[in-house]
C-alpha cells in the first residue's frame, strides 16, 4: 500500500493525479464505511473540487519547470471531528454539540491547507474523546480495521482505521491518556503523541487543556516526519505552544540508530505483560540492536505507577469544568457512560488537582534525569495486553471491564502527565491475527529521534495491510 511520501512523490513527478488518488480514497471510504463505521461525513463534491485546482497547479509548474507550493499538494487526508473547519460543523462525535458552522479553521487544519492536502472528510470518535476503545453510542462504534469484532482504539479510533485500511494516506487526531497511540498499535499504524506544546491546539476540540496535544498517524515514520514539518511550530494563539526551532524531521529520520541508547525497563513497564506481547517487545529489541543500537536495562522511578492516577485527576477535573454548564442544560443529549465520566471531576477535589499539577515538573525533572542520563529512548509496549474484543469492553461487559480498561492505558497515560514525546510503531501480529506496537519515549522535544527508531523498527517488522485493503477497491472486503 502506497505511503505518504511515496504519493507526495508520484503527483511531483506527474506519475499520479490528485483526481484519481481523491476519487480512489472517496470509493475506498465508502466501502469501508460498511465495515468499519471510521467516518462520520465524507464530502466527495467539495473533494474532487479540491483534487482538480491540485492537479491543475502541479501541472502548471511541471510546465514552469518550478517545484510545486505545499509540501502536501493533491494528497487526500481525513481528520478526527473534533478540529474546526471554517464553513463547517464538527461535532465532536455527540449530540450535545449544535450544529453550527465555525467562522474559523484550526491552526493544523489552516497549515495542511497551505501545504495543499485535500481534506475528504471527518472521521469517527469516542464522544468529546472520552474513551479508549472506540465505541460510542451516538455514532455508532468504530470498528477494528483487521476485525471488526475488536476495538480499535480511542479516542482517535476513526483516524487510526482510516489510514490503516487506505481510506488516507494520513490523519490527524489527539492524545490527553494515549488517544493516538492506543489505536495506532490497535490497528497497525505509526502514531506519534508529541511533546506538550509542539503543536498548537488552537480551534481544536479542548478534554484537558493541560494535557491535550494534537498527534498525527500515518502508515510510516517518514511520513510522521512530512506531516511535523507542516504541523509543529507557535501559531501566536495557542499560549503554550512552542517557538523553539524545529529540527528537519525529513532529513533526520533516515539516519539510523547507530549508537542510540535504548533503556529497556525492568520494572513497572516490564511487568503484567502478555507472553505474546513480551515476545515482539523482545523481537522489537532485538532489531534495534542488530540495527547498532544500545540496549540498556535500567529501572525507572518508582513514582511512575501513580503518574496515571495524577493525569486522571487533572483531565476528569478539567474536563468536568469544562462540561458543566453543558451537562447541566444538556445532560440528556450525553450518552450514558460519557455522561458519567464527564461528571467524575465533580469527585476530584481542587486540592487533589492542584496537587496533581504541582507535582507535574518535580515528577518529569526526576524522570528524565533518572531514565534519559542512561538513554536516549525508553522502550515499552503500547498496550500491554491482545487488542480486546469489543463486547468485552462495552458497557455492561462485566467485572473485568474496568481492569481492561485500566490496561489499555498503563502504558500511555504516564507520559501525557510528564509531557513527554512518545511514538507507537507495529511490531508484528499476535496469534489471532491482530497488531501488537511497540511504544519509543524520549525526553522533551527529541521527535526526530523517535522518528530514527521508529523507521528502523518498521523496516525489520514490515507489517502486511489488513484484510487485503492493500486492493483495489473492487476487491475490497464488503461489509
Amino acid at each position: 500500500m502506497r505511503d505518504l511520501v511515496a504519493a507526495v512523490e508520484g503527483l511531483r513527478e506527474g506519475q499520479l493525479r490528485s483526481v484519481e488518488l481523491v476519487r480512489e480514497a472517496i470509493a475506498r471510504a465508502r466501502l469501508v464505511q460498511l465495515r468499519h463505521n471510521c467516518f462520520v461525513q465524507i464530502d466527495a463534491e467539495g473533494s474532487m473540487a479540491a483534487a482538480e485546482m491540485a492537479d491543475a497547479l502541479l501541472q502548471g509548474c511541471a510546465a514552469e519547470g518550478v517545484r510545486p507550493p505545499g509540501a502536501l499538494l493533491g494528497v487526500p487526508l481525513a481528520h478526527k471531528d473534533m478540529f474546526e473547519r471554517e464553513g463547517r460543523s464538527t461535532s465532536c462525535a455527540s449530540k450535545v454539540r449544535q450544529s453550527r458552522a465555525a467562522r474559523r479553521s484550526a491552526t493544523v487544519v489552516s497549515r495542511l491547507d497551505l501545504a495543499g492536502a485535500v481534506d475528504i472528510g471527518t472521521l469517527n470518535m469516542a464522544e468529546f474523546a472520552l474513551g479508549a476503545t472506540g465505541h460510542n453510542a451516538t455514532t455508532g462504534d468504530c470498528r477494528n480495521a483487521w476485525d471488526p469484532d475488536f476495538i480499535s482504539g480511542g479516542s482517535s479510533s476513526g483516524s487510526a482505521v482510516a489510514v490503516a485500511t487506505g481510506a488516507v494516506f494520513a490523519s490527524l487526531g489527539s492524545d490527553t491518556g494515549g488517544s493516538v497511540r492506543i489505536p495506532a498499535s490497535a490497528n497497525g499504524v505509526v502514531g506519534l503523541k508529541p511533546t506538550y506544546g509542539l503543536i498548537p491546539r488552537t480551534g481544536s476540540m479542548k478534554l484537558s487543556p493541560s494535557i491535550d496535544v494534537i498527534g498525527p498517524m500515518a502508515r510510516s515514520a517518514r511520513d510522521i516526519a512530512l506531516l511535523l514539518e507542516v504541523l509543529a511550530g507557535a501559531d501566536g494563539i495557542d499560549a503554550w505552544s512552542s517557538s523553539r526551532p524545529r529540527p528537519r524531521y525529513v532529513h533526520e529520520v533516515a539516519r539510523g540508530v547507530e549508537g542510540l541508547r535504548i533503556g529497556v525497563p525492568r520494572n513497572h513497564f516490564a511487568v503484567g505483560v502478555a507472553p505474546v506481547i513480551r515476545a515482539a517487545m523482545e523481537a522489537s529489541l532485538t532489531a534495534l540492536a542488530r540495527a547498532g543500537a544500545l540496549l540498556v536495562p535500567l529501572d525507572v522511578p518508582e513514582d511512575v505507577a501513580v503518574m496515571a492516577e495524577l493525569s486522571r485527576a487533572v483531565v476528569y477535573a478539567e474536563a468536568t469544568a469544562l462540561h458543566g454548564e453543558a451537562l447541566r442544560k444538556l445532560g440528556a443529549r450525553y450518552t450514558p457512560q460519557v455522561r458519567l465520566r464527564a461528571s467524575t471531576g465533580l469527585g476530584i477535589p481542587a486540592p487533589v488537582y492542584l496537587e496533581a499539577l504541582q507535582w507535574r515538573l518535580p515528577l518529569l525533572r526526576r524522570f528524565v534525569m533518572q531514565v534519559f542520563s542512561r538513554c536516549d529512548v525508553l522502550h515499552t509496549p503500547t498496550i500491554p495486553i491482545p487488542v480486546p474484543r469489543r463486547d468485552e469492553t462495552d458497557v455492561g461487559a462485566g467485572p473485568g471491564l474496568w481492569e481492561l480498561l485500566a490496561q489499555l492505558v498503563r502504558c500511555t497515560a504516564p507520559f501525557n502527565f510528564l509531557g513527554l514525546p512518545a511514538i507507537s510503531v507495529p511490531a508484528g501480529l499476535d496469534s489471532r491475527g491482530l497488531p501488537i506496537g511497540a511504544q519509543y519515549v524520549a525526553r522533551p522535544f527529541a521527535e526526530a529521534v523517535l522518528l530514527r527508531v521508529a523507521a528502523v523498527q518498521q523496516q525489520a517488522t514490515p507489517l502486511a495491510s489488513p484484510l487485503g485493503y492493500d486492493a483495489s477497491v473492487e476487491n475490497l472486503p464488503r461489509k
